[in-house]
């Protein structure tokens, strides 16, 4: 069968979750269990996998998903013990006192502590942390969910201290380990280079996003509608571009692809803080959603939104934002691998090997180093002690955590089982290219020396099936490689617009979009949060694709 063929059944799981989700707007709890159906189906009758080998694949898929809860878990299980606490109350107090303008608190927590918490632990934590703490600084549920997927974009490719590209290019170490004795680079040195172009793509939309957004949160849930209420904010913005992508480029262009966005988040969200408290750059006007009983239905859902115009601290402002500050602590610690603590947490694992009896098709749970574990749940029972809670109180917030994961795990276990699916596809007796390097494969016959211009939603499309910028490059770098070779292009460039795709792909997801939906009350409206977070991928993909071009020719 050609590869275009191929192609047109891989996308039907695709169309399928888009069809339902988006243009019918069914949860993704009936939506992910029917696409999958149809991928394992497609998988048995055109790939000719065995219906064993697809029962294994889907059952690698449940044990990943699984990890993917744990952080969702995590992440409610943190916001409703700081509401009982009192802690979160005393944080919105805080936040008040630094500016009671939603514009602005949609840049310090959506952008820049989000950014912090990629460059940390990544893996779609940062929305599941954030979007939480925007609802309960009176954000309605959709917007805050939609602004932290869209900014979780540009810090992802150095995410997770710099494993999208780190590990996720490792296929092209073999390549170049044989040529370094030509004269070649080595791996180290090319990961290196594919880092600082990533900067060059990634850092105008640094600063574009934030006005694109705010300008987006004003017209879309604003009580005027106006694009323009956003858009006035557009100094606030650049200064925390500014604030944001010096270090983040500097970081990058002398020590590496490991921490930009840890210390560029960090070093900005402290900048921003102290400029923002002194009214630099800061809007003269200031701006809300307005009254709670004129917003539309479909911006809330299950957990509401704080109706508080005013509120009191029950602590101090210390004490509140302690487990946070420990959370980002212990990230730091256990992400850096010269402490150790990385190693050591990550030989804790649950290992199922040859699931059905079929090689390699293995999966395991690393349930100390996955961050639902540590720090979230853990800080969350120190908590306990840090903010002197009662019983009742500690029992309220673990059995309203609980109640809330039963549709995350429906859709997280379909959404993934079908991911791993499509990428097992591979394994097959007929030699046929697996489903995403069919697709990717097509498109690239369709562009042609146009590539540099579309090569980032090949790593796009790679995030919004796998719910990861690790495994998009995994999947797809020795693919843009390949294309860059045919096409005489550079490599480096073509590699970076692969890694900063699968960043921007993160946006769109499936796996972020169901994990986000679950920590704001939202399961049931990931089509129409998909349907929202579209535009901006579409645009980030414009202007990569315009830098690439540039670089290249």
């Amino acid at each position: 069968m050609s590869v275009e063929l191929l192609a047109m059944v891989a996308v039907l799981p695709i169309l399928v979750a888009l069809i339902l989700m988006v243009g019918m707007r069914w949860p993704a709890t009936k939506a992910m269990p029917l696409a999958w159906l149809v991928c394992a189906v497609s998988g048995i009758l055109v790939w000719g996998l065995s219906p064993g080998y697809v029962a294994a694949l889907t059952l690698q898929g449940i044990v990943t998903a699984i990890g993917v809860l744990i952080i969702v878990f995590g992440a409610i299980l943190i916001l409703f013990t700081l509401e009982k606490s009192g802690g979160m109350e005393t944080i919105q107090y805080g936040m008040q006192n630094i500016s009671r303008d939603k514009r602005v608190q949609a840049i310090i927590i959506g952008y820049m502590f989000a950014a912090f918490i990629e460059g940390a632990a990544g893996f779609g934590t940062p929305a599941a942390l954030a979007a939480p703490l925007l609802l309960a600084l009176g954000f309605p549920a959709m917007a805050a969910a939609i602004i932290c997927l869209v900014f979780n974009s540009f810090p992802v490719s150095f995410g997770a201290v710099g494993t999208p590209i780190v590990m996720g290019l490792s296929p092209l170490k073999p390549i170049l380990d044989a040529g370094v004795a030509d004269g070649g680079m080595t791996y180290a040195a090319f990961y290196k280079i594919v880092g600082e172009y990533c900067t060059m793509m990634h850092i105008p939309m640094a600063f574009i996003l934030p006005v694109f957004m705010l300008g987006f949160m004003t017209r879309f849930y604003g009580p005027n509608r106006t694009w323009s209420e956003g858009f006035s904010a557009w100094k606030y913005c650049i200064f925390a571009g500014v604030c944001f992508s010096v270090p983040y480029f500097i970081v990058a262009w002398t020590l590496g692809p490991e921490l930009p966005s840890l210390i560029g988040g960090l070093i900005g969200l402290g900048i921003l803080i102290y400029g923002t408290k002194r009214g630099f750059c800061v809007p003269e006007t200031t701006w809300d959603f307005g009254p709670h009983e004129k917003w539309d239905a479909s911006w809330t859902g299950s957990i509401a939104a704080s109706g508080k115009t005013e509120f009191h601290p029950h602590m101090t402002q210390f004490r509140a934002w302690l487990p946070y500050a420990i959370i980002g602590l212990i990230l730091v610690l256990t992400r850096i691998p010269e402490l150790g603590l990385k190693a050591w947490l990550a030989s804790f694992k649950l290992s199922f090997v040859d699931i059905l009896g079929y090689q390699g098709v293995s999966a395991s749970i690393d349930y100390l180093f996955l961050p639902g574990t540590i720090p979230f749940t853990l800080v969350a029972i120190l908590t306990i002690g840090l903010h002197s809670m009662k019983a009742n109180d500690v029992k309220d917030a673990w059995t309203t955590t609980f109640a809330k994961m039963k549709a995350p795990t429906i859709a997280l276990f379909a959404a993934v089982a079908l991911v791993s699916i499509f990428r097992g596809s591979g394994v097959n007796d007929a030699g046929m290219d697996s489903m995403p390097l069919a697709l990717a494969k097509t498109l690239a016959a369709l562009t042609g020396e146009a590539w540099p211009a579309l090569a980032s939603y090949v790593g796009g499309l790679g995030a919004f099936i796998t719910g990861s910028n690790t495994v998009s490059d995994l999947l797809f770098a020795q693919f843009q490689w390949d294309m860059a070779t045919q096409l005489k292009l550079s490599k480096e460039i073509i590699v970076a617009a692969q890694a900063v795709g699968g960043g921007m792909g993160n946006m769109i997801c499936i796996h972020n979009v169901v994990a986000v939906c679950a920590v704001v009350g939202l399961s049931g409206s990931e089509g129409m949060i998909i349907k929202k977070t579209f535009w901006p991928f579409l645009l980030y993909g414009i202007i990569v694709g315009i830098i690439a071009c540039g670089l290249v020719f």
